[in-house]
């Protein structure tokens, strides 16, 4: 056997990775949104370590611009990957789609990134008008372009920017009137052009779905892309090896930078339960 040969049976060895397969999974999102696909990563794989950081402090993201976002992504990759994270979920729409592919370039461990749900929704739709409540950032973004060309084609798509509406569920205002007057006021161009299936293209907006259901009614679908990116979170751990061999019930860890001397109490109403929060800069 030459060198050579012996060189390239060396290389086709696949690696294996050196974090702790009981290492954590660090999520993030511009502010609290991202509870809403931390719920799904938690129900879904029950026994691994979860850190969750709410970037809240420069939330929303919809209205920064590219850089100020990959920055704001890059120092929370960092942030989570000091406190021992073995892989990075990005839960938010507008991050990944600004800084997923530098983030993928820049960091070896897996990083899971979100997009709004055009293509399950165009297979949904009965009559071919879909609807996407969103961000502007998102929408204005070459990631959903994308999406649109590979997935839109052959439906109508509706888009509704949707300002001012991260900031109220940052603020716990899930049933608000102000927050009801802003879906009632996003939701009906969606619905005058006759959508049967609205895309919750924002991971803040599953939180007030009791109110766009209210306002839309029982005939509109709702979708969102939490489950899918927690069962894409778990076959991509299970292709490294990384799923936690433990059996005891994970912990979850948030960290905030808000100011808002409520922002505890969002946390845990938004996930249910008396949660652990600390704050970060």
């Amino acid at each position: 056997m030459t060198n050579q040969t012996m060189t390239l049976e060396i290389k086709n060895i696949p690696i294996k990775s050196a974090v702790p397969v009981d290492a954590p999974i660090g999520v993030f999102d511009s502010g609290v949104g991202g509870i809403s696909v931390l719920q799904h990563i938690h129900a879904l794989l029950p026994h691994e370590q979860l850190l969750y950081a709410a970037d809240s402090q420069y939330a929303p993201y919809g209205s920064k611009t590219p850089e100020e976002i990959q920055s704001r992504c890059f120092d929370l990759t960092d942030f989570l990957i000091a406190k021992g994270a073995k892989a990075i979920v990005v839960a938010c729409n507008t991050a990944t789609a600004a800084a997923i592919d530098l983030m993928r370039a820049k960091y070896t461990l897996p990083i899971i990134g979100m997009e709004p749900a055009v293509k399950p929704a165009a297979a949904a739709s009965k009559n071919g008008v879909i609807g996407v409540l969103a961000t502007v950032g998102t929408l204005k973004s070459a990631q959903f372009a994308g999406l649109l060309e590979s997935y839109g084609r052959n439906v109508k798509v509706v888009t509704q920017g949707c300002v001012g509406l991260v900031e109220c569920i940052e603020r716990g205002e899930l049933s608000s009137g102000t927050t009801l007057s802003l879906l009632g006021q996003y939701c009906k161009p969606l619905l005058d052009e006759g959508a049967d299936t609205i895309v919750l293209g924002c991971t803040h907006y599953p939180f007030v779905k009791p109110l766009i259901r209210q306002i839309v009614g029982d005939d509109v679908a709702l979708i969102d892309t939490g489950a899918a990116v927690a069962k894409h979170l778990q076959k991509r751990l299970a292709a490294l090896d990384l799923l936690t061999q433990q059996h005891q019930a994970g912990t979850v860890k948030f960290w905030t930078n808000s100011q808002s001397a409520d922002a505890k109490l969002v946390i845990e109403a938004l996930w249910g339960e008396s949660a652990v929060v600390e704050f970060f800069n």
